[in-house]
């Protein structure tokens, strides 16, 4: 939830959230079993939502980007692409642009530290396929900028060197970001 999400990838002490169970309200211990597995299941849900809330209301921001990094060598692989590309200056602020710019996304995977083979890559942005075998498809800007002009989508990383899945939720960094933050006194 919370480590899946980022605004510009730095962290602050106003970015904590605790959960305490008291016992005081005098209710049943829930300890496992299917009430356990509801009760989880529950509160990572309202967790990751408070969570997207955070990136949906980031300094400035316009598009809430959801980052799906699969195929591969291992989950941690997909993780680090998928954060590395979530956290790119360059990705977010053509997030911000609406810019379909797939070469600064790829360039980010392979700042991550994963092996995988550019060639084999395949990459889309919400429906629109961008890169196919590591090519660029033939005017998919046109699409791919449309679908950039939404509040939210997805970019879609597939590496075809594994069965490792990871997801990263981000958003842009425009002109108000910089505003905000510049203008900022301690």
């Amino acid at each position: 939830t919370f480590n899946q999400v980022s605004v510009d990838g730095d962290t602050s002490t106003n970015d904590t959230i605790f959960a305490f169970a008291s016992g005081r309200a005098g209710g049943k211990v829930v300890d496992g079993g299917a009430r356990g597995e509801a009760f989880e299941a529950a509160l990572a849900d309202a967790l990751m939502q408070l969570a997207l809330q955070i990136v949906g209301d980031g300094e400035g921001a316009t598009h809430v980007v959801t980052i799906e990094v699969s195929g591969a060598r291992t989950d941690a692989d997909a993780e680090a692409a998928a954060r590395r590309v979530g956290a790119s200056p360059l990705v977010k602020t053509a997030l911000f642009g609406a810019d379909p710019n797939w070469g600064r996304i790829l360039c980010a995977v392979g700042n991550a530290g994963i092996r995988f083979d550019p060639d084999r890559v395949d990459l889309s942005i919400g429906d629109v396929a961008m890169v196919r075998g590591g090519v660029a498809v033939p005017g998919a800007d046109v699409g791919a900028h449309a679908v950039m002009k939404q509040r939210e989508y997805a970019i879609r990383v597939e590496l075809h060197a594994g069965r490792g899945r990871g997801r990263h939720v981000t958003c842009d960094l425009g002109h108000e970001y910089v505003r905000i933050n510049a203008e900022y006194r301690t």
